[in-house]
């Protein structure tokens, strides 16, 4: 072997491959590899961040070098955090897991390329690490001592293949175990104390506020029967800020602030925010924080004020910690009304260093994007947007008028455009349309615009996996709905939207899964919400669940149209066919004309079995 072509030295090898990567690309293949390869781009920048080397990245496996152990170590936590709060916003079954083992040893250098037993012992431990964890080697374990302050449990000594001596593994602890669980070790424990400080949470003004899904059923509800508890990352509630202009007239300028933080913020996978519907429930309240926080579920409440006059805008914004009162931070801000793109970014930056919370760059660069710098656009879009949530078919004309006059001053901004999108859908699916096939076709071009113009409003996405829906065109549906839970995690309205498209898919067990994590997010969750859970369990064969999801729904709305109609149905289906008579008269009161044979041609679901249930269900219940 000669000196000039090969070197040996020694080295910390990162080796990481996928948990079961043969049955994701059994369950969906074009999905896999495009998660496989976002997640490769996030683990190399990470790598770079650390001063480590790609070596290879073949199939599902990646390998990599650091000069430094603890570098290696180091990366490789922040790697499987990174991964898990993206996971998390994924389906259980598109969820993909990586196992990491790091080694430091010998290694044997020639060109770019490395061997040696080295690598060959990170790879073997790397097979020992748990989906989404960490194992290390013995030499690694000696040399991070107690630098890095993590918490590693003992593993014993392992025989691997093809390496002679047993070898001392350690797994490196993500997150806090109930006592029990800790397994001694012939060492001293590292204590990660880092792993209890709270990524606490950030304020994020940010542009991009689109007309969400969930105001084209917008309803007045009422409190959850029982307090939700603590979710395990840190957790805020945004309440509306207060219109201190003289104006009252001016109202909608603070709400849609308040609406762009919270849109902000549930951009932000590690962080748990609680949505529009429930946070404004609070509208004009006296209320104390904590409080707020017990019937929310939330460890933080962000409260702030407005005051617009002429040209100058003056905020004030303030977080507390809802178990204490204590506030951890408060600001005002007093600027020319035209530097208000501006100063949201500063309020973000301020609240972000002073809460350490630590972003990706992709994450950065969504959070930083500006919709428009035109004030006016801005401002015809958060009147549009007040329009556009009451409801009706004369205030939905007036926001389409206010978005139209919003794209006149800025052709190139994205969120009119969605919004305008919107309002001829809520055309169609409200009845308003003389010619629905053309307002369809006019909201799915409109979108599709706002598209090119910029991918990353979650609004957008919805919208159009709605219109994939009723098109029958499943794969795309699902498609525009998990791309829009990722660009926005702790959207309330994104996950329930995408559990509605579940339970038309023939998906009723995964359909429940992510309804509960929209009213988690949305604690008083509106009426749509709950018929579709009701609905998902009738498909689960979960009737009496679904029956009291039905009835909870119609206390906020007693004539709820939709809800009688599976209400109707899920009666009909198990017997209680007197029930659903009495239902079915409702029905009938509240549309005289209706037919279930009609009405069963417009559900879009993929199983015909499933439309050929609900049509057996309301016929039983007396309906024609």
């Amino acid at each position: 072997m000669s000196a000039e072509r090969f070197r040996r030295k020694l080295r910390a090898i990162l080796s990481a491959d996928v948990k079961g990567y043969s049955r994701l690309m059994g369950v969906d293949e074009d999905s896999t590899i495009r998660t496989l390869e976002n997640y490769r781009q996030v683990m190399a920048g990470l790598i770079e961040q650390f001063r480590g080397r790609v070596v290879d990245a073949i199939g599902d496996n990646l390998l990599a070098e650091f000069s430094s152990a603890a570098d290696a170590v180091q990366c490789a936590v922040e790697i499987q955090k990174e991964l898990r709060a993206r996971n998390s916003v994924l389906l259980a079954s598109h969820r993909m897991e990586f196992r990491i083992g790091v080694n430091l040893g010998d290694v044997v250098e020639e060109g770019d390329r490395i061997y040696g037993d080295g690598i060959n012992i990170a790879a073997r431990i790397e097979a020992l690490a748990d989906a989404g964890g960490i194992a290390i080697s013995g030499t690694v374990y000696d040399s991070i001592g107690d630098r890095l302050r993590l918490e590693c449990e003992y593993s014993g000594e392992q025989a691997v293949k093809n390496i002679t001596k047993p070898i001392r593994v350690y797994k490196v602890v993500l997150s806090p175990r109930p006592p029990e669980q800790t397994v001694a070790t012939p060492k001293k424990r590292i204590h990660r104390s880092w792993l209890k400080t709270a990524l606490i949470v950030s304020a994020v003004l940010v542009l991009g506020l689109a007309a969400m899904a969930i105001w084209k059923f917008y309803l007045h509800p009422s409190p959850s029967e029982t307090k939700p508890k603590l979710p395990d990352k840190p957790s805020i509630a945004v309440l509306p800020f207060d219109n201190m202009s003289a104006d009252p007239q001016q109202e909608y300028f603070s709400d849609g602030l308040t609406e762009d933080i919270i849109t902000g913020l549930s951009k932000i996978p590690r962080l748990f925010v609680i949505a529009r519907n429930s946070s404004f429930t609070y509208k004009g309240k006296a209320v104390k924080v904590q409080q707020v926080g017990r019937d929310l579920g939330v460890r933080y409440v962000l409260e702030g004020s407005v005051r617009k006059s002429g040209e100058r805008i003056r905020i004030t914004a303030q977080l507390i910690d809802a178990g204490t009162g204590h506030h951890l931070w408060a600001e005002r801000y007093d600027r020319d009304l035209k530097d208000i793109f501006t100063l949201q970014d500063e309020i973000t930056e301020q609240i972000l260093t002073s809460m350490e919370v630590n972003l990706t760059t992709g994450q950065q660069a969504r959070l930083w994007r500006k919709g428009t710098t035109n004030r006016k656009a801005y401002e015809k879009v958060l009147k549009a947007h007040e329009y556009y949530g009451r409801m009706t078919k004369e205030d939905n004309a007036q926001a389409r008028q206010a978005y139209r006059e919003a794209v006149t001053l800025d052709p190139a901004y994205a969120v009119p455009l969605v919004g305008l999108s919107y309002t001829y859908w809520m055309d169609v699916i409200n009845g308003w349309s003389r010619a629905p096939r053309r307002s369809m076709k006019q909201a799915a071009a409109l979108a599709q615009k706002a598209l090119d113009l910029d991918d990353s409003l979650a609004d957008t996405h919805v919208l159009l996996g709605n219109i994939y829906l009723m098109k029958g065109r499943y794969q795309e549906a699902m498609d525009a709905g998990e791309k829009a839970l990722i660009l926005e995690p702790n959207g309330a309205d994104v996950n329930a939207l995408l559990g509605l498209m579940l339970r038309y898919l023939g998906r009723p067990e995964e359909a429940i899964s992510v309804l509960e994590k929209a009213i988690r997010l949305n604690p008083i969750p509106p009426a749509w919400y709950l018929y579709n859970m009701g609905d998902a369990y009738r498909l689960a064969g979960l009737h009496e669940k679904a029956i009291a999801a039905f009835k909870k729904a119609l206390e906020q709305n007693p004539d709820h149209f939709l809800v009688k109609v599976y209400l109707a149905a899920t009666y009909g289906e198990t017997g209680r066919e007197e029930e659903g008579r009495r239902v079915a008269e409702e029905v009938i009161r509240i549309n005289p004309k209706f037919s279930v044979e009609l009405y069963a041609k417009r559900l879009p679901y993929k199983n015909r079995d499933d439309i050929k249930q609900i049509i057996e269900g309301l016929h039983k219940a007396g309906l024609e």
